[in-house]
Parts: structure tokens; C-alpha cells; sequence
């Protein structure tokens, strides 16, 4: 496990030009990459993919966190997931995943995912929106919102996994 800054994203005055709910997103996606780099940035490939009782593996805690980050920003930008996105989301639970491969995909989608809650704080948060093949109703400041939410769940999911992995190998 690497140190992490003491003080949390949300903390240290950043991204100050963004809205308030766009900053706070920007924050836990920051912090997202912070807190799984430090808790399973160093764990091997099999303790990655390790399946304990029923609870999924870090993997997907860490693929899903990444594919449905992009997914949400699509919908957040008023559009319908492509096929390739419906695809990738059918893959977040094979297994064999490496750690570099994994960490690639997280940190260009967090990179990535920045990038559009920067432009999407700009609009008007009220403004419609639907999710998933239901269309079910919500709005920008809804979507971006949940993208902060689920992120720091899936989180929280990998880390407690990584530490009963860890547990487990002692």
C-alpha cells in the first residue's frame, strides 16, 4: 500500500473554476483514483480476480466503476449507449483480468470522465434526461450525482474485498 495525501480532493481548493456539484464530482473521481491506487494498485492478478463466497472480485469492482462511469456521462450528455458500451457492459464480470490492464482502463476513464463533468457542471442541471432502455426519468444534476455515489460505492467495494484478499493471504 502507497501513501496517499492526508487531505482528502475535496480539501485542497481544487478545480475552483467548476460549479459546486461538477467540483464534487470531479472530487470523488479523484479521490477514486487515489484510494484504489493505494488499496489494490499493488495487488497480483490472481488477487484481483479472486472470488470470495458470492461477493464479486476487485476486478469488477474496478472495471464496473470505470465502464459505468462512461455510460452515465453518456446519458448525462443526452444520449443512448452505443452498441460497443452494451457490449463492454456484458464483459465487467470475466475473469482474467491483469492489473495493468485494469488500471489502464480505470485511469483513462477517470481522465476521460473529468473531462466531461467538467463540460456537463456548465449546463443546466435541471435539464431532462433518461437512463437505460426504460428511459427512466431524471437530470443532468441527477446523473452527475449518482456518477460521484456509485463511484465511491464500487470503491469502498474493492477496498473492503482487497483487505479480506490480503486477509486471507496471511
Amino acid at each position: 500500500m502507497s501513501s496517499t495525501p492526508s487531505v482528502e480532493p475535496w480539501l485542497r481548493g481544487t478545480a475552483t473554476e467548476v460549479p459546486a456539484v461538477g467540483r464534487a464530482v470531479l472530487h470523488a473521481l479523484q479521490l477514486a483514483a487515489e484510494d484504489l491506487l493505494n488499496w489494490c494498485g499493488e495487488l497480483s492478478d490472481a488477487e484481483l480476480n479472486a472470488r470470495i463466497e458470492d461477493a464479486a472480485p476487485i476486478a469488477f469492482h474496478i472495471r464496473h466503476l470505470s465502464r459505468s462511469l462512461d455510460r452515465l456521462l453518456t446519458y448525462a450528455e443526452g444520449r443512448v449507449l452505443s452498441e460497443e458500451q452494451k457490449s463492454r457492459l456484458r464483459t465487467e464480470l470475466d475473469s482474467g483480468a491483469t492489473r495493468e490492464k485494469l488500471f489502464a482502463e480505470l485511469l483513462v476513464s477517470l481522465a476521460d470522465g473529468g473531462s466531461r463533468v467538467r463540460s456537463l457542471a456548465l449546463t443546466n442541471l435541471e435539464e431532462t434526461r433518461t437512463v437505460g432502455n426504460k428511459r427512466l426519468p431524471t437530470t443532468v444534476g441527477g446523473l452527475l450525482v449518482h456518477v460521484a455515489d456509485h463511484t465511491q460505492r464500487h470503491v469502498g467495494q474493492a477496498i473492503t474485498m482487497a483487505k479480506i484478499v490480503r486477509g486471507r493471504a496471511s
